[in-house]
């Protein structure tokens, strides 16, 4: 429009010619017609930049909401043992494609704190979650009757986790009196139970008491 403007006041400046007159008009004609399709196109660029604000607005708002997200990941709670690795003692239920996010987090977090063994106690009401630790290589440790421990080594490195004791603390004793008289026992449970035979006094520590 801007370029135009010049033509037309040339064509003003000779009025008086009849060919000049009328393509004054058509100018103007036309003129008007690209002034109101400039106008409608003005105007449809409004909403167009507001929209695009909003979505700016939208997806940034979007990403805060992801960051927000990743930041409030839950981690499995843990306590420091003295070989930099750590303890975890499961207590609530939950459903096992939870407890893999959760602990794939734990592990990643564990990892950049430097730590190397990891721990889970398992209590035998949580027994649908050891298929899920299995699966993200953690391997069994012992067993008791309310429990079962898993373990994991971070480092890529040969695992230092010492293995599950395999003995028993057992007491076999020699009793004499002041009269060289030696204490001798029949059992009520094992080997000779029921069968008379006297020997010297023997057992077990009993670990659940211990």
């Amino acid at each position: 429009m801007l370029r135009s403007l010049p033509k037309l006041s040339l064509l003003f400046s000779s009025a008086r010619n009849p060919h000049y007159l009328a393509s004054v008009q058509r100018f103007i004609s036309v003129g008007r017609r690209a002034a109101s399709r400039v106008k409608i196109g003005v105007a449809s660029t409004v909403p167009i930049r507001s929209m695009s604000t909003s979505t700016i607005s939208s997806a940034i708002t979007s990403e805060t909401a992801a960051e927000d997200q990743v930041q409030r990941v839950n981690l499995l709670r843990s306590t420091d043992d003295n070989y930099d690795g750590v303890i975890v003692e499961l207590d609530q239920p939950m459903d096992s494609t939870t407890f893999i996010s959760i602990l794939r987090a734990s592990v990643s977090h564990w990892k950049k704190l430097g730590k190397k063994g990891v721990w889970i106690k398992l209590p035998i009401h949580l027994v649908n979650l050891v298929e899920a630790l299995v699966k993200e290589g953690f391997w069994y440790h012992h067993a008791e009757p309310k429990y079962l421990m898993l373990v994991y080594w971070i480092p890529e490195s040969p695992s230092t986790i010492p293995a599950n004791a395999t003995h028993r603390v057992g007491i076999g004793s020699f009793v004499m009196n002041e009269k060289q008289e030696v204490l001798v026992v029949q059992e009520n449970s094992g080997l000779f139970q029921g069968t008379g035979v006297w020997k010297f006094p023997t057992g077990v520590v009993d670990q659940t008491k211990s």
